[in-house]
């Protein structure tokens, strides 16, 4: 496809509600990635996907305090205890009931860095924003039908509502709520769009507020044009931290356990700690994941995880060590060691875990080698002070490489394509359906050189990624 003129793409952004109130740099060509790129976003889906059914076993057992392992011994009852650290209980039985055995989130995304040694894995998100605009994105620069496209013929609309719907495959057509909290209202208008998408299609899928929903004889209904019409599916858009403030919350887990509506994500609080990745690498685990994963994912996931720890101030005995990273070639014995590390052994970034309100918008987040020693040391502090209700994790920042790619820019007239540096994440989107990671759009978020946190800003260009192979 040639390359987009600044004019369609402001036009096309301009006409769309998605979009108010929202700017980032544009270009006229989509991000391209090679087909080895390609390839590995295909095995990165899958091994997610494995992640997240090993984790499910590994916290289960730990609750139910069985062997981890097939020949040997293992148990671990503390893994249990820092996922559910600070949790309600009723949400704690919730997620261990049998009922939801084998539920997994429907949509993956995972945050991947460009760096030097390949892709970086710093997240993984089982509530993304980005679906609808990584649609749109795609439809703009692909037609629609340009091949090239990672997500052509609007894989990213399709893909979604299959595997919703196959969350009531004796369905006809279900009805599906897309429920988006206040807390999450910025993404309301991507979700509107995304609903409306589906229904042009002839699906009913709709985004609604949890107040327009209402309880009658167990079941959950909401009004369509005066009449009262059964939800069969719930999309959650809001992080379980946020799940006390949905008013009609015990009326939706009544429905779930009667089985009069299914719930996607599953509300399951141990599919949302970024402590999982660091579990990922506990120098007492790796038994497990070798036994859980298969030996292609166990690989993939241990090149692109990051090292990463729990910070955990828990009192250690005489001559114990933290499983945490080493200053000046020495193990730790205290967290507080960490803030006298010089900015080079600060090459570490501090986020919360997950179950609170700074949890997701990398707004927690402190880069030790990017700020003062005072805010790292405030850093620190934080997360031991927070650590009886929300644990905080520590990861090995990997710096993403610097690319070039055209960006629109200012001039005399209209702005000019030229060549920009910069650095660059992907976020691939995958949809489970059958059991299976679909990879259904890329979302390339380019930021200036000088940005060592890459998120969506006014500074940032946002694109969908097209595969060369193909073009």
């Amino acid at each position: 496809m040639p390359d987009l003129s600044y004019e369609a793409i402001r036009s096309a952004l301009a006409a769309q509600e998605l979009f108010e109130a929202k700017s980032w740099q544009l270009s006229p060509q989509a991000w391209p990635l090679t087909p080895e790129q390609v390839g590995q976003l295909e095995q990165i889906g899958a091994a997610c996907l494995e992640f997240h059914q090993a984790l499910e076993t590994l916290y289960l057992r730990s609750v139910a305090g069985k062997n981890l392992l097939r020949n040997k011994p293992l148990l671990a009852p503390w893994v249990a205890d820092y996922l559910d650290r600070g949790k309600p209980a009723a949400l704690v039985q919730h997620a261990r009931d049998p009922q939801n055995r084998g539920q997994f989130p429907t949509v993956l995304r995972p945050d991947l860095l460009l760096t030097d040694d390949g892709f970086a894995l710093t997240e993984l998100d089982s509530v993304p924003g980005g679906i609808g605009l990584t649609a749109f994105l795609n439809r703009l620069y692909g037609g629609g039908s340009d091949p090239a496209i990672l997500g052509h013929g609007d894989a990213m609309i399709e893909n979604f509502h299959a595997a919703l719907a196959a969350l009531r495959p004796g369905v006809r057509n279900p009805l599906i709520a897309l429920v988006v909290s206040d807390e999450a209202g910025t993404y309301r208008p991507e979700m509107k769009w995304l609903a409306e998408q589906q229904q042009q299609r002839g699906r009913r899928v709709f985004c609604l507020r949890p107040e327009e929903i209402f309880p009658l004889g167990g079941e959950l209904f909401f009004d369509v044009e005066g009449t009262p019409e059964k939800i069969d599916v719930i999309y959650r858009f809001f992080e379980l931290f946020d799940w006390a403030n949905v008013k009609i919350a015990a009326d939706i887990m009544e429905a779930w356990q009667s089985g009069a509506v299914a719930i996607a994500p599953p509300m399951r609080h141990f599919q949302e700690e970024k402590l999982a990745l660091a579990l990922f690498h506990h120098h007492l685990l790796p038994d497990f994941w070798a036994e859980a994963l298969s030996s292609r994912s166990l690989k993939i996931l241990r090149q692109i995880i990051p090292a990463s720890w729990v910070i955990d101030p828990a009192p250690l005995p005489p001559g114990a060590v933290l499983d945490g990273p080493r200053l000046g070639g020495r193990a730790l014995n205290d967290w507080r060691d960490l803030a006298g590390a010089s900015q080079k052994e600060r090459d570490l970034i501090i986020k919360i875990s997950g179950f609170h309100e700074t949890a997701w918008g990398a707004r927690s987040v402190v880069l030790g080698s990017d700020c003062s020693r005072e805010e790292w040391q405030a850093g620190l502090d934080q997360a031991l002070r927070l650590t009886p209700v929300n644990f905080h994790v520590l990861q090995e920042y990997r710096k993403p490489k610097r690319v070039s790619h055209q960006l629109y820019q200012a001039s005399a007239g209209l702005p000019a394509a030229l060549a920009k540096d910069g650095r660059l994440r992907l976020c691939p989107y995958y949809f489970v359906v059958g059991g299976q990671s679909r990879l259904s759009g890329v979302l390339a978020t380019f930021c200036p050189p000088d940005k060592k946190i890459i998120h969506g800003m006014q500074d940032a260009a946002l694109l969908p990624c097209r595969a060369l192979s193909l073009v």
